[in-house]
């Protein structure tokens, strides 16, 4: 943090290469971009999103024409289209990142692009901005897609995250704060004191500063950001918040929580896990200006429905699982392979994971780690053979590689999240791990091996009698012995040879 204003490191700093309309700008003429070229009404919006497999960036929202994209990172291959690597390999590369020295640059208010304008006093009306109304029983239009950042008076630390704004005013939405966070911990310590919380809400950020909005990590959040883009960060401090933002942005909603607690109601809403959200008490954010680039791509959100796959909160979701996941995975296994979360179950709630057994009761400690490090109601151990991210072999492995009388474990009244609608109200509920390995001491039989298409692996010999003189061969081996493309004829010479046989494998062998 001591360079922040160090010359040489700001002049290395590119404003816009961690751009939110960068990255759109790049999905061009890919399969991840749907372009609306023509108007379209807020009212439409939530529907054309709905289950798009795609990033929608509509380039006249609303009456006002303005430009708005959304389900940004609704999609793994957008994920890792923005870090720079196979899908496959997002959580190696998250935590290679994570151990990278933060790089922090400060600007001042005339080179920060996120403050090219500056709306301040009467001039504010939030109103004005093209949020729009995304499940049909929700209270009011959202925001939805803001990363909220704060600091933390205990510790001076950043803190970030990601929430979303009902309008209710010119200068006031509603906040969800209901839910365990750092800053609902703040928000309650400086209630108490009769204080309020300044707080910037950032729309319009890069996917990988999302990614980070997610993270639960110890230290500086806005550090965390620097952290995963690899690179240097431009931040900014707002105009009327004692507030760091990082500089490139969007735009940004500078205000506070109101002290008077959790007073206004907020809500309903889709949830995260696909289900409504009922009407809850929640405080009030009073803005105090609202800054912005002179072009700035404003940022909507998918959040819920029934094709979570596609949601934009199920994926950055799914990161935050597998990351945590895999940590704690590495403390009790000698040999982890992958892991992976399921989108479509919210990205929280099912967890997939294979590893390479190197003693009996390795998978079942797994799975009892797994389980007691996220907040998944359901964890899945299988062997390296098996690849988690394909559906259909997974399928295949719960069918045949599971008893459910030896194979699962159980883990009642534990906390799950408030918002798991099977828990009909209760504050805790139950988790399953299901064991999909084969046990270690029947892992090499043969009965267990996958059949593939023959390969025809051996050495050559000079007659059929000499490879079976040889030694006990598969029949596969036998045509690779002799050069056969057809095999039949093996079948023909070995009925009339006297002394073959097989063994209990199957394989053909001349009797001594």
């Amino acid at each position: 943090m001591d360079d922040r204003k160090t010359p040489e490191l700001k002049n290395s700093i590119d404003l816009d290469r961690f751009r939110l309309r960068t990255f759109i700008e790049n999905l061009r003429g890919s399969d991840q971009l749907d372009v609306r070229e023509d108007p379209v009404d807020l009212a439409d919006m939530a529907a054309i999103m709905q289950g798009n497999p795609k990033a929608v960036w509509f380039k006249k929202a609303g009456p006002e024409g303005a430009e708005v994209v959304g389900n940004v990172v609704g999609g793994r291959e957008r994920l890792a289209r923005a870090l720079g690597v196979p899908r496959q390999e997002i959580v190696k590369e998250l935590q290679r990142r994570l151990r990278l020295q933060p790089q922090i640059v400060e600007l001042t208010r005339d080179e920060a692009p996120v403050q090219q304008v500056v709306i301040t006093g009467d001039d504010i009306d939030v109103l004005t901005l093209p949020a729009h109304l995304q499940h049909a029983f929700d209270g009011a239009p959202y925001i939805s897609a803001t990363v909220d950042f704060s600091i933390d008076p205990a510790t001076g630390l950043s803190n970030c995250g990601i929430r979303r704004l009902m309008l209710r005013g010119p200068k006031e939405t509603g906040v969800d704060l209901n839910a365990p966070s750092d800053l609902r911990a703040i928000y309650m310590a400086a209630q108490a004191r009769g204080e309020k919380v300044p707080v910037a809400y950032v729309i319009g950020m890069h996917p990988i500063d999302m990614v980070a909005a997610t993270m639960k990590q110890p230290g500086d959040e806005l550090g965390l950001i620097s952290s995963l883009r690899a690179a240097p960060m431009a931040a900014v401090k707002c105009v009327t918040q004692p507030v760091m933002v990082p500089a490139d942005s969007e735009m940004v909603l500078e205000g506070y929580l109101d002290p008077a607690g959790y007073t206004e109601k907020e809500g309903p809403y889709g949830e995260y896990l696909g289900y409504y959200g009922g009407v809850k008490r929640n405080p009030v954010f009073r803005i105090t200006a609202i800054t912005h680039r002179t072009d700035a791509l404003f940022q909507t959100a998918t959040i819920s429905g029934s094709r979570m796959d596609m949601t934009d909160t199920s994926n950055l979701e799914a990161l935050r699982t597998e990351l945590n996941a895999w940590e704690a995975l590495k403390s009790v296994v000698r040999e982890p392979i992958a892991i992976y979360a399921p989108v479509s179950a919210g990205g929280s709630m099912s967890v997939r994971f294979s590893l390479k057994q190197r003693y009996p009761g390795e998978a079942r400690s797994a799975l009892h780690t797994v389980l007691g490090s996220t907040s998944a109601k359901h964890a899945f151990a299988v062997d390296p053979d098996i690849d988690i991210f394909n559906d259909q072999q997974f399928e295949w492995a719960f069918g045949t590689r599971f008893q459910v009388d030896k194979d699962l474990i159980q883990a009642t009244a534990v906390r799950l999240s408030p918002l798991d609608p099977s828990l009909h109200g209760s504050l805790t509920g139950a988790k399953a791990g299901f064991d999909l390995t084969w046990p270690v001491q029947y892992a090499n039989k043969w009965e267990l091996q996958i059949p593939v298409p023959p390969q025809y692996p051996g050495k050559k010999f000079a007659s059929l009698k000499a490879a079976l003189e040889d030694g006990p061969k598969r029949f596969e081996e036998l045509m690779a012995a002799t050069g056969s493309r057809d095999g039949r004829e093996i079948v023909r010479e070995m009925f009339a040879m006297a002394g073959v046989e097989r063994d209990d494998l199957g394989r053909y062998f001349l009797k001594a």
